[in-house]
């Protein structure tokens, strides 16, 4: 595990807890220490936010396709990676190595199907039901979202988030 990064991802670079804080990652099968990763805490998260939020109108204007291909690249390092992913499931939490493995196809897929579906992201009108007006429905990233996800599957349940994408409706238009 030494050329796993043990700090935290923020604003696009590796950093060490706002407060220093540090926690063992330890082996189930013996107790040994494999390494101390970063403790995030509230300051943590605040950067964390505060930096997803500086990037969300930039990514907000990103064109379908290129998203389409940013998660498909995804797929593709993730699958790539499956032997070191799987061992790396293995080693921090004691995972049998061929369910690791399953783990990680079972992840990747969620990039691939969603990177095919990213260039489907689809509005729509309609009539409201006073049958005077329509409405125009349009679909575009709202924002930052929080995830916390179970420990037993880490690499899978972070990976649903690929799709996160969410529908604002706009005012109806009056005809």
């Amino acid at each position: 595990m030494t050329d796993t990064p043990t700090q935290l991802f923020i604003g696009g670079a590796w950093a060490d807890a706002a407060d220093g804080a540090t926690m063992p990652v330890d082996d189930p099968a013996t107790g040994e220490v494999l390494c101390h990763v970063a403790d995030a805490g509230a300051k943590d998260a605040q950067r964390a936010e505060e930096a997803a939020v500086r990037a969300q109108e930039e990514w907000a204007r990103t064109a379908p396709r290129v998203r389409s291909e940013i998660l498909r690249r995804a797929y593709e390092i993730i699958v790539e990676r499956t032997d070191e992913l799987a061992h790396l499931m293995t080693a921090e939490m004691g995972k049998p190595l061929a369910e690791a493995r399953g783990e990680v196809a079972y992840a990747a897929e969620f990039f691939r199907w969603f990177s095919e579906e990213a260039v489907r992201i689809e509005g729509g009108n309609g009539v409201l039901p006073d049958g005077r007006n329509r409405m125009l429905l349009s679909r575009r990233p709202v924002g930052p979202c929080l995830l916390i996800t179970p420990w037993n599957f880490p690499l899978a349940m972070g990976t649903r988030w690929a799709p996160a994408r969410s529908a604002r409706r706009s005012r109806p238009a009056a005809r």
